[in-house]
Formats: C-alpha cells, sequence, structure tokens
C-alpha cells in the first residue's frame, strides 16, 4: 500500500516554478506532462516573471511574482471553469505559462532597402538606417493568446522580423510626416527615437501585448554618391573664391616646374619668370574673374622658343627671355626661334635679342692707380 502512495505522490506536481537561464525567453510552458497539480500546490513566480492558467484554451487566473498555495481562493476563474462549487479535494489538470516581464535588450533593427523620401533641399533622395532597441511583455494575456499559442518555449527571435518591418514602416512614416531636412537629421537623432518608440508602441501594445521600452537610433546615412557629392560642396565652401584657388594653384605650379632641376638652367630661371609675371597680373585691379568694360586685345607678343639639351623649349616672353640673358641662362650662342624667323640662328645674332646681350655686358673695369 505505501508502494502505491509514493508513486500517486510522485505522479503529482507539488512545486510549479520556472528558472530561467536564457535572455532571449519571453514564455515558457511548465512541462506538466501526464502529472497532475495536486490540492495546495505551490506556486513561485520569482521577480521579472508572472503566471497564467489557461484551462482548455482559455487564460484563467494570473499571478504576478510571490509565493502561493493553490486553492480555490487564488483560483477562482479555473476554479468556474472546472465547476469547483465548494472547492477542490483531487489533482486537476491545468496548463502553467510563465511569461518574462524584463526588458530584452540589444535586440537590432535596420533597413533592407532604402527608403525614398522627398527632402526639401536635395529633392528626391534614399536613406538607410539602424539602431537597437529593447522588448519587454507588458500584457501576458494577449502575448499567450495572440503570438504564443501552444508553443512550450517562445523567444524574441520569433517576433524580431515582424517588430523589425513595424519599426521600419513606422520609421518611414514618421519620416515623411516630419519632412525632416537630411542634412538636419544627425541633430534629431533623439527627438526621432522617442517618436519612433511612441510610434512603435501604439502598434503592438494591444495587438501583441509587447512593449518597447527603449529605442535609438545609432545611424541615419545618405547614398555614397550623394555623401561624396555633400563632401566636394563642403570642400569648395571652405575654399571660398574660386577664382583666386586656381590662381594660387597655377602659381604654385609654375613655382614647382622652375625649381624642377630636370628642366635645365634655362628653364629654372623661364619658371620663375612666369610665375612672377602671373602673380603682377593677379595684383592687379580688378583681376580675373572681375567684371568691367570690354577693352579691345592688345597684339600678342612675340614668343620665342630656346634649343636646350637637343629640344625646344617655350614659347617665352621677351621678358622672360631677357631675364635669363641677365642671369647668364641664355648665351649669345643659345640657338633661337619665333614666328616669322627662316630657321634657329643664335641669339646675338637677332636683332630683337642683341641689345639685351650689349647691355648685360658690364663695361672694363677702371685701371689700377
Amino acid at each position: 500500500m505505501g508502494f502505491w502512495m509514493d508513486k500517486l505522490r510522485g505522479e503529482l506536481v507539488d512545486i510549479i516554478e520556472w528558472i530561467d537561464d536564457s535572455k532571449h525567453t519571453l514564455t515558457w510552458r511548465f512541462p506538466r506532462y501526464q502529472n497532475e497539480i495536486k490540492n495546495g500546490a505551490e506556486l513561485i513566480v520569482r521577480p521579472g516573471q508572472m503566471a497564467l492558467f489557461v484551462h482548455r484554451g482559455q487564460v484563467a487566473d494570473v499571478f504576478e511574482p510571490g509565493h502561493y498555495q493553490l486553492t480555490t481562493d487564488n483560483l477562482p476563474i479555473l476554479a468556474t471553469l472546472q465547476g469547483w462549487k465548494h472547492g477542490f479535494n483531487s489533482p486537476f489538470r491545468s496548463e502553467v505559462y510563465f511569461v518574462n516581464t524584463t526588458q530584452i535588450t540589444d535586440l537590432k533593427w535596420g533597413t533592407p532597402n532604402p527608403i525614398m523620401l522627398r527632402d526639401p533641399e536635395f529633392g528626391p533622395i534614399r536613406l538607410r538606417a539602424f539602431g537597437n532597441y529593447s522588448l519587454k511583455a507588458n500584457d501576458p494575456r494577449i502575448l499567450v493568446k495572440e503570438l504564443v499559442g501552444t508553443d512550450s518555449e517562445f523567444h524574441s527571435n520569433e517576433i524580431n522580423e515582424l517588430l523589425r518591418s513595424i519599426i521600419i514602416s513606422s520609421f518611414a512614416d514618421l519620416l515623411g510626416e516630419s519632412k525632416y531636412a537630411a542634412l538636419d537629421l544627425a541633430s534629431k537623432y533623439t527627438e526621432i527615437s522617442l517618436e519612433l518608440k511612441k510610434l512603435v508602441n501604439e502598434r503592438i501594445d494591444d495587438e501583441y501585448g509587447l512593449e518597447v521600452p527603449q529605442m535609438l537610433i545609432v545611424n541615419i546615412s545618405l547614398p555614397e554618391s550623394v555623401e561624396k557629392a555633400l563632401d566636394t560642396r563642403t570642400s569648395m565652401g571652405v575654399i571660398g573664391d574660386m577664382n583666386q584657388f586656381q590662381q594660387y594653384q597655377m602659381g604654385q605650379a609654375m613655382l614647382s616646374a622652375a625649381e624642377n632641376p630636370a628642366g635645365g638652367g634655362a628653364a629654372d630661371g623661364m619658371g620663375l619668370g612666369m610665375g612672377f609675371a602671373m602673380a603682377n597680373r593677379m595684383m592687379q585691379p580688378g583681376g580675373a574673374g572681375a567684371p568691367g568694360p570690354m577693352a579691345p586685345p592688345p597684339p600678342p607678343p612675340a614668343a620665342w622658343h630656346i634649343a636646350a639639351n637637343g629640344q625646344s623649349q617655350g614659347p617665352f616672353a621677351l621678358e622672360v627671355i631677357s631675364d635669363g640673358i641677365a642671369k647668364g641662362q641664355i648665351t649669345a650662342n643659345t640657338q633661337v626661334w619665333s614666328a616669322g624667323m627662316s630657321g634657329w640662328l643664335p641669339a646675338g645674332q637677332v636683332p630683337q635679342l642683341a641689345a639685351l646681350f650689349q647691355a648685360a655686358t658690364p663695361p672694363p673695369p677702371p685701371p689700377a692707380s
């Protein structure tokens, strides 16, 4: 007789509890199998949990955190469903679901495809966004009824895809209605996150018994081509006057060419002369780009070519040739050519240049006293 009583006690449930080691389990059904819950069994609901009794597919009594001894007094709905008019003394069968009410954190969301929007400054643009959110069960009855069903375990990843779709749809609606400019989005992450959380909670609390306590936007980005165009625009804004910048670059390039030893000694002086000539032109009032009356262009000055190291260099203005003669970089034997000449001649035999050599030759020193 004692053997059969011990066996019967083993088939009855004395303690109902859930010790959760995971961080993403939303609900867990107590594994009753063939066992029955006996009269006066203990129910332990730990902090961050709620327990639901389900009888024949209908949610009955719900228990918040605490330690309970199951009797007719604390199972009023279940007692009504099972017809316990005067209490119960025999074991009963009922499904018990534990619901995790703590926050499940570090859940990710993002736009798998860009969202097309009309920007007030750039026109039609595409935006991508991603961030984090947390999830919490706030109504176990709706959660078990609408999502869990008969699952023994229900995890956050089973609803994560649905929630991401709701978040992305809400995000697109929010940006479309707010009409934020793309360049202002970075300063409104906090504001947009709060509005997005409110909109998402309105769509899931009564529908699924869930709540999103935290919603964060980590980044909202433009397509790569648009970002490059913005970088170019920013660079132009930093440079300021584009005409002055181009003139500065030209002057730097000519100075670099004059300092390049590969061009030969003559090229050094010529490059410097061209650089100074360009600098003088930049310093004149009403330089390049300045408006003014149109004057007839002056006749083009003579352009001279110089033979150096078997190669033709130039054309160079007469001022540059004069500077090269004064520095000794161009001698009377240097071969030159200009338009209208029949061929190359030594510079000392060209009438336009011969006078420059005479002026550059110093007089003989005075006799010693």
